[in-house]
């Protein structure tokens, strides 16, 4: 695959819509989802669960909200018709997205929410609460008489582990990533800044059908030392290295993949790093199985990194940050691939592979794929970086 010798507008004429679409979550899915939850929030001791927007209220009720100063949320009991929370005048929007069966709840701009939610349980009820609910909103809960307990193990009970259906919509999304990044690295050429890069990218990302980029983050030379690159708009020369970290969304569901290559020669330690970068991505993909605990991914890439002379811990030159994050309907969501995690692999989950390396004020090398636990061990959601000089196949 060539880095260069083509343009933005031959690039994004040449992008079709893609064909083979994943079809979105389904209602028996969704109602699955709701019955798990209510099992889980059982098993809390608790006799509801209060899900806020953002991208649990998606996951639950097919709602694509983001949370504000009002509150908008799911009230699912154990037993009984779930209930959405919302600001009357925001009902007809709610309701052309809502993809269960619900009540509505609905509170004008004077009245409390609160009392929607408190009037609807038992006196004295335990409510298990979004660990993303607003501060404010949690103690105002407390304060009408509700007894709170952490809802986390309930919701992430279930969006850890992810359906064939989810897993598809993320494969999607993947590869429209993946191809917006070979078009990109066609379109370089020396003097291109990287806010060009970006604004290719995104239009790239609508042409294909991922709609606008979810993010985009381009770095050249000095910036890859910095894992969310450096202020200013620089110019490719040369001997640079060339970072990318793009994403798209496809229903919902996320994409996010790093590209680091060469253009044009570049200096014989940043080859060597780049190899220990990739070995230690490799290393930390053959670590996975189920029942592994997460933090041993992150060992795993680190013992690379160390035989090199590299880190130890987060030392540098050597990796800085965690080796992984789950993602799903949020681009960072439990479980984590670093130590203190032992949250047990098991199938469905899905994971970043990005153990990058850096040598302070110098250079960077990430590469960022993703991979689904299964049942022998895991699965690329897309296949790594072959080469520094060729960053696609």
């Amino acid at each position: 695959m060539t880095i260069g010798g083509s343009s933005a507008a031959a690039e994004l004429a040449a992008i079709t819509p893609w064909a083979n679409k994943a079809p979105p979550i389904d209602a028996a899915e969704r109602n699955a989802r709701l019955e798990r939850a209510r099992a889980l929030t059982a098993g809390l001791g608790a006799d509801a669960l209060l899900v806020q927007a953002g991208p649990s209220l998606h996951y639950f009720t097919g709602v694509p909200w983001n949370p504000s100063e009002r509150l908008v949320a799911l009230l699912l009991p154990v037993a009984g018709t779930p209930r959405l929370i919302c600001p009357a005048f925001e009902r007809g929007s709610l309701e052309a997205e809502l993809a269960i069966s619900a009540d509505l709840a609905l509170w004008e701009e004077d009245e409390d929410p609160v009392a929607l939610v408190a009037d609807a349980l038992p006196a004295g009820a335990t409510l298990a609460l979004d660990p993303m609910l607003f501060y404010s909103w949690a103690r105002r809960l407390v304060g009408a008489g509700l007894t709170t307990v952490d809802g986390a193990p309930a919701i992430d009970g279930c969006r850890m582990v992810k359906s064939p259906a989810e897993i598809a919509l993320m494969t999607q999304a993947m590869r429209m990533t993946l191809a917006v990044h070979a078009a990109a690295a066609r379109i370089l050429r020396p003097g291109i800044r990287e806010s060009e890069v970006v604004r290719f990218i995104d239009d790239a990302h609508r042409a294909i059908g991922g709609g606008p980029s979810y993010f985009c983050a381009v770095q050249f030379g000095q910036a890859t030392a910095y894992p969310h690159g450096l202020p200013g708009d620089r110019a490719l020369a040369e001997g640079d290295l060339v970072l990318v970290d793009a994403g798209c969304r496809v229903h919902g569901y996320h994409s996010d993949i790093t590209r680091t290559y060469a253009f044009g020669k570049v200096a014989d330690e940043m080859r060597a790093i780049w190899d220990i970068e990739h070995a230690a991505q490799a290393a930390a993909f053959a670590a996975v199985a189920p029942g592994v605990p997460c933090e041993e991914i992150d060992d795993a890439a680190r013992a690379v990194l160390v035989r090199e002379g590299l880190g130890p811990d987060y030392r540098l030159p050597g990796l800085p940050h965690r080796t992984g994050h789950g993602i799903g309907l949020s681009i960072h969501e439990p479980a984590y691939l670093v130590r203190g995690d032992r949250t047990p692999l098991a199938p469905g989950m899905c994971f970043s592979n990005e153990p990058m390396i850096v040598v302070p004020e110098r250079f960077g090398i990430r590469l960022e794929d993703h991979f689904y636990v299964t049942d022998a061990g895991a699965a690329w959601f897309t296949e790594p970086q072959p080469s520094i000089d060729r960053p696609f196949d």
